[in-house]
């Protein structure tokens, strides 16, 4: 049975039209580099300093600190601003998830490849906290601002497990929309769950370790895994 499920954000919980990818793209390109689709696939779900370090030289550019920082601010400010021209909203069904799986005793945490002030932002436009009286209660949120390492890194995961004081790994289920995703829960040794609602078609996304391929978050309570007590068998 499950204790914790843990959800990634955008493109995932999250419905931002894909505007992550833009915004990685539009702060890699503004500093001379090419960006190959495929190459900014595979860093999606990643933290985003991350992502950019390693799409600089990708794209025949010189990744410096300086540059990289600079690059991160283009990014933030990019998606601030797409933020506020198209708000964010949750996939449907996801609030309902959310709410269902804690009325049956499951911990529900957030992990992002953004850092905690791009989080904080997005999380309040949607109403979402870990405070009682946030619109859809939480019981974590952790980003790359957290922890030493993010995806496919398993901190995130196992730092969520740490605020939500579950002790086990054999009960925690993480769910995700890019291939690191899905790396991360494994490197977690979590149930891994990838679901259709990002930018990958089922094929290229089951390319990665995985327990279950699903159409989206909506459709977790459903697994067997994340029924009720009494219903379980």
């Amino acid at each position: 049975m499950i204790d914790l499920a843990v959800f990634d954000m955008a493109g995932t919980t999250i419905d931002d039209g894909g505007v992550v990818y833009r915004a990685l793209e539009a702060a890699v390109t503004g500093a001379g580099a090419t960006v190959d689709p495929t190459d900014l696939q595979t860093w999606m779900g990643t933290d985003k300093v991350s992502a950019i370090t390693a799409l600089l030289p990708l794209g025949g550019v010189d990744a410096t600190p300086s540059l990289v920082d600079d690059c991160f601010d283009t990014f933030k400010a990019y998606l601030a601003q797409a933020y506020v021209d198209t708000p964010p909203t949750p996939f449907a069904g996801v609030e309902e998830a959310i709410a269902t799986l804690r009325s049956r005793g499951i911990k529900v945490a957030l992990t992002t490849g953004f850092d905690r002030e791009v989080t904080s932002g997005l999380l309040t436009s949607l109403g979402w906290g870990v405070d009682a009286g946030a619109r859809v209660v939480l019981d974590a949120v952790v980003t790359t601002s957290d922890v030493v390492a993010g995806r496919p890194a398993p901190y995130m995961i196992h730092h969520a497990m740490e605020l939500t004081g579950v002790v086990s790994v054999a009960g925690v289920l993480a769910a995700g929309d890019t291939i690191v995703d899905l790396q991360a829960a494994r490197n977690a040794g979590a149930i891994a769950v990838g679901v259709l609602t990002g930018a990958l078609p089922e094929a290229a996304l089951a390319e990665g370790p995985h327990d279950y391929i699903l159409p989206g978050v909506a459709v977790i309570p459903t697994l067997s895994e994340c029924a009720p007590a009494a219903a379980a068998v």
